[in-house]
């Protein structure tokens, strides 16, 4: 019986359980802070247990760790390194889809010597988009070709009939986690040249994408696209983008947002009868909310009827109700958080989406150039899984299968970008609905 231990049943959890649980020999064992979540995707099933976990509680994740083959780690991303460290001092494997941070980078040694695989960023982005690209890449290159451009692009957005509210966007994650990730200053090359953004000027950096299907959509650049080049072996290349897609519109609503200090991190206590047009007040260091909208206009130096400012006051910015956390101490970043989870989620039988693009352009040695584009779209299942949770849950149960399996066996910490880990995660993707559309024409 292969033993596998889950750490987490958040939101992404539900399809890696359920997949675990139908392979033949395997048992599953699911961690959780809230047991009755656990429980609930557990189900019963004969091969699944499930168990309460505080997070902080270092020797019983030890005791759980030991007692499997593998973990599969879905708790927040600071924890990884601990998870990891547990499961070299155990010789046991460890799946996770988030980034490789550099605590995560440094047990690469002591994972090797522990001959265990700790295999990352085998999610959706990154993850899905590693190995799309990796393909094409790859292809390419056994053509005699040479990638002199790469743009890639993914968004999480509402499938265009749950597309409803002003905002253009509806939470199947954080919200304090997506607006956090409006904060990261960002790196690409385009055409030989490297631009450097900014945090706070993130949202400044946007251009229209069309995706056929679904119509235009808005990118602005996702962190530091230059780490990826010596990742997928680009040395040299001209440009070199990674994007994140929205609905038009959302970064010029972002770039308000940031500019009023609604991300701000640092503690703070509001009293305890605070409405939302009063914490405005606060933010630009006006007395009164009286008008507030035209007043937020001056700060911004913006139209009064400008399309951001819509936002917020359909968001409920602008009103006289009681912000969250009143009383007590909190961020202003949570107090928007608070607000978006109230107003922007996804009501029942609505589906969301997850739209990525790959576009290459690649020179071979006749001289010859070539377009290539690879496009997935994949929607969430009514009344099951979003596709945030597929295209994340998914592959990394895959992923652990494959460890299990011996398909996988190079020690140390990896992310999924060489052929024999790509290929058969994106072939069965394939099979369970997760594919790219190709198109490849002259340039």
């Amino acid at each position: 019986m292969k033993k596998v231990l889950v750490l987490g049943a958040g939101l992404v959890s539900p399809p890696l359980v359920e997949y675990l649980l139908k392979q033949p020999g395997y048992s599953v064992t699911l961690a959780d802070m809230v047991l009755d979540k656990a429980q609930a995707l557990i189900g019963g099933h004969l091969n699944g247990t499930a168990v309460q976990l505080v997070a902080k509680d270092t020797d019983r994740m030890e005791a759980l760790i030991r007692a499997h083959d593998l973990a599969v780690s879905l708790l927040p991303a600071p924890l990884h390194p601990t998870v990891a460290e547990l499961c070299v001092k155990h010789g046991k494997h460890m799946v996770t889809a988030s980034y490789v941070s550099p605590a995560m980078r440094k047990l690469d040694e002591a994972a090797k010597q522990a001959r265990i695989t700790i295999l990352n960023e085998i999610g959706v982005d990154p993850g899905i988009d590693h190995m799309s690209a990796m393909r094409v890449i790859h292809d390419i290159e056994r053509r005699g070709g040479k990638v002199i451009s790469f743009k890639s692009y993914c968004g999480g957005l509402p499938a265009p009939d749950a597309n409803d509210n002003p905002w253009g966007y509806k939470f199947s994650w954080s919200p304090r986690g997506v607006c956090t990730a409006g904060k990261n200053a960002a790196r690409y090359r385009e055409n030989g040249q490297q631009i450097d953004i900014p945090g706070p000027e993130l949202f400044t950096c946007h251009h229209p994408l069309h995706v056929d299907g679904i119509g235009q959509l808005e990118a602005y650049p996702n962190r530091d696209s230059l780490g990826y080049i010596d990742i997928y072996g680009l040395q040299g290349i001209d440009t070199m983008f990674r994007g994140t897609l929205r609905y038009p519109g959302w970064c010029a609503c972002l770039k308000a947002v940031v500019d009023l200090g609604m991300l701000a991190e640092e503690p703070v206590t509001y009293a305890t009868d605070t409405t939302h047009a009063q914490w405005v007040t606060k933010l630009i260091r006006t007395g009164s909310p009286v008008n507030i909208r035209q007043q937020v206009a001056d700060f911004l130096k913006i139209d009064a009827s400008a399309n951001a400012l819509e936002r917020m006051e359909w968001l409920g910015l602008f009103s006289n109700e009681p912000i969250a956390h009143a009383g007590d101490e909190t961020t202003d970043l949570d107090v928007l958080a608070a607000r978006m989870n109230e107003r922007m989620p996804y009501k029942k039988g609505e589906r969301d989406m997850l739209v990525m693009m790959h576009k290459f352009v690649a020179r071979f040695t006749d001289g010859k150039q070539e377009r290539h584009t690879s496009t997935l779209i994949d929607y969430g299942r009514p009344g099951g899984h979003s596709s945030m949770a597929r295209t994340v849950g998914l592959p990394t149960a895959i992923g652990a299968k494959m460890i299990l399996a011996g398909e996988i066996t190079s020690a140390g910490v990896h992310i999924p970008v060489r052929p024999e880990v790509y290929n058969p995660v994106l072939d069965e993707l394939a099979l369970l609905d997760i594919r790219f559309e190709e198109n490849v024409e002259p340039a």
